[in-house]
Formats: structure tokens, sequence, C-alpha cells
């Protein structure tokens, strides 16, 4: 990022296309661009800023292109913070029946 700063605003661009879809995801953008702005410590926590970049970019793809519940199900337990440390850990009050109907098997 240092040596092509493109492709951080490449990066922003294209999470940008998903902006005011969700709050939780325009948080996590806002979060993504002031963990990028601290080039201080950038080396010190590239993993961390990488792994946030990809939730980000997740969360902007799932937001446009997948089921409703389905994003919400990942903006909340992936980008509101609001997840354990167990696969599956999902907070309540989410529509979780299409997420099952998707990945239950039709029996024909």
């Amino acid at each position: 990022m240092m040596r092509e700063p493109q492709s951080v605003e490449v990066f922003f661009d294209e999470v940008g296309l998903a902006q005011g879809a969700d709050p939780r995801l325009d948080a996590a953008i806002l979060r993504c661009k002031d963990a990028l702005a601290d080039t201080a410590t950038i080396e010190l926590r590239a993993r961390r800023v990488a792994e946030q970049m990809a939730l980000v970019l997740q969360g902007s793809l799932l937001t446009r292109h997948s089921h409703p519940a389905v994003a919400d199900a990942f903006c909340a337990s992936r980008l509101a913070g609001d997840w354990g440390t167990a696969f599956g850990t999902l907070p309540p009050g989410l529509d979780l029946a299409p997420i099952l109907n998707r990945a239950t098997p039709k029996i024909s």
C-alpha cells in the first residue's frame, strides 16, 4: 500500500459501492480508513488491518449481491462485533430461516 497508494483508493471505491446499505458496514469502513491512516505503526498491525479489510470487502459484496438475511447475519456477527470465538455464534434477532433454507438440500 505504501508502494501503490492507489490500491487503497481502489479498495475504498469498491467497498463504497455498498455505503449506506447497512450502518454496521458503514462504521466498519470508517474504522478501516482510520486503521490505514495511522501509517506509523501499520507494519505492526498489518495482519489485523488485512483481516479488517477482508471483512469489510466481504460485507460490501454480501450487502450488494446476496440474500438480505445473509448480509444481515454477516454484518451483525463480523462487523458489529457481536460474535463469539466459536464458529456459528450469532446474536439473537436475526432472520435465520432464509439462511437455513438456502443451506438445506431439497428432496425431490
